[in-house]
């Protein structure tokens, strides 16, 4: 078979998923440039060398049908000018958390992460097979975007404080670095939150004009050096239990593409989404011992008083983020449905299971 008519073999990896080859239209492509904006440094671990692994992937898979310019966060736009960049048509994508859009519509949330909402497995269910994804079509078109999932964290860390959290009542007048719900379940509370993009977090931690952040974990924590300014590092976060990253993309220019072209741009995601995930998993452990072991970080759980109170918060949140608007409460109740039956199996079977190897291993 001739060379040009077929692309190099791309591995989508993740539990059943085998390697797939994406055979190339016998009609030779006009090439398609694949502009990327993202809310990520260059370099960033983790979250940045994700995004830019991805970038490079599409043009890869697709035999150079896609050429993608990668842009990472201030190269083109500020990390929060990635939407509008790329809504307006001046960028064919982004890379970012949906929650940093909230204040255009609140129900972006749930399609990076919400405070006591689901766990990176449980999530990916329901995009890919309850009914998260077309959720996620109808929300994204009335800005002018289509959306996928790109990568994920896993259960995230509770965050960096510069003092202990001994109950509900430390967390009063705390300036704290969380976006998404999560801020607003803090504000309940007492807390100010703040949202800023991941470059500019360690320079606000240590100047004092921040008390606390949260970021990702271990491994994407490491490299920040928040152990400088705050050596408590609690958990779990009640705020992103998990969910996804996401590369949102104008809805023209996607529908402009041929089912091959989006073929390619889907499964380059979908690798992507299961191999930033895997990776977290992966070096999480080495570099939570490396912050206690070498920077002296103290590990802390919060209490159960403690969960009380942002479970509270939470069902204040919510009731307010359904109040928004029709779409705003479709989604939530959705989102709320799909995770009570996921949830309900999860607890007999992998949180089960965990829980008792853990005991009987002494892990």
């Amino acid at each position: 078979m001739e060379r040009r008519k077929f692309i190099k073999t791309a591995t989508v990896t993740g539990a059943g998923v085998a390697a797939a080859t994406i055979a190339a239209p016998a009609i030779a492509q006009s090439r398609k440039e694949m502009v990327i904006v993202s809310a990520w440094p260059r370099d960033f671990p983790g979250l940045g060398i994700s995004a830019q692994r991805f970038a490079k992937r599409v043009t890869e898979v697709s035999n150079g049908a896609i050429q993608t310019k990668y842009f990472a966060a201030g190269e083109r736009v500020g990390a929060f000018d990635s939407f509008d960049e790329v809504a307006s048509g001046n960028a064919q994508a982004y890379i970012a958390a949906e929650y940093y859009w909230k204040g255009k519509h609140p129900a972006f949330a749930f399609f990076t992460a919400v405070p006591f909402g689901m766990t990176t497995i449980e999530w990916n269910a329901w995009i890919k097979f309850m009914g998260g994804q077309q959720l996620w079509d109808e929300l994204s078109a009335g800005f002018g975007l289509k959306a996928l999932p790109v990568g994920a964290t896993g259960t995230q860390m509770a965050g960096w404080f510069n003092k202990e959290i001994n109950s509900a009542d430390d967390l009063k007048g705390l300036k704290m670095r969380i976006p998404g719900l999560g801020g607003d379940v803090m504000a309940k509370l007492g807390a100010s939150p703040v949202s800023l993009p991941g470059g500019q977090i360690y320079e606000n931690l240590v100047s004092g004009a921040i008390d606390a952040t949260e970021w990702v974990g271990p491994y994407n924590d490491y490299f920040l050096k928040f152990y400088e300014a705050a050596k408590y590092y609690y958990y779990p976060g009640f705020h992103e239990p998990g969910g996804g990253v996401s590369l949102g993309m104008n809805a023209k220019w996607w529908s402009d593409l041929s089912k091959w072209e989006q073929s390619v741009i889907t499964v380059c995601a979908m690798e992507e989404h299961a191999a930033q995930y895997e990776e977290a998993q992966a070096r999480n452990g080495e570099y939570l011992a490396r912050l206690v072991n070498d920077h002296g970080v103290q590990l802390k759980q919060l209490s159960e008083d403690v969960y009380d109170a942002f479970g509270e918060a939470s069902a204040a949140v919510y009731d307010e983020t359904r109040q928004h608007s029709a779409m705003a409460n479709k989604v939530t109740d959705a989102f709320m449905k799909s995770m009570r039956e996921v949830g309900s199996w999860q607890k007999i079977a992998e949180i089960a299971f965990s829980n008792e190897r853990n005991r009987v291993l002494d892990i």
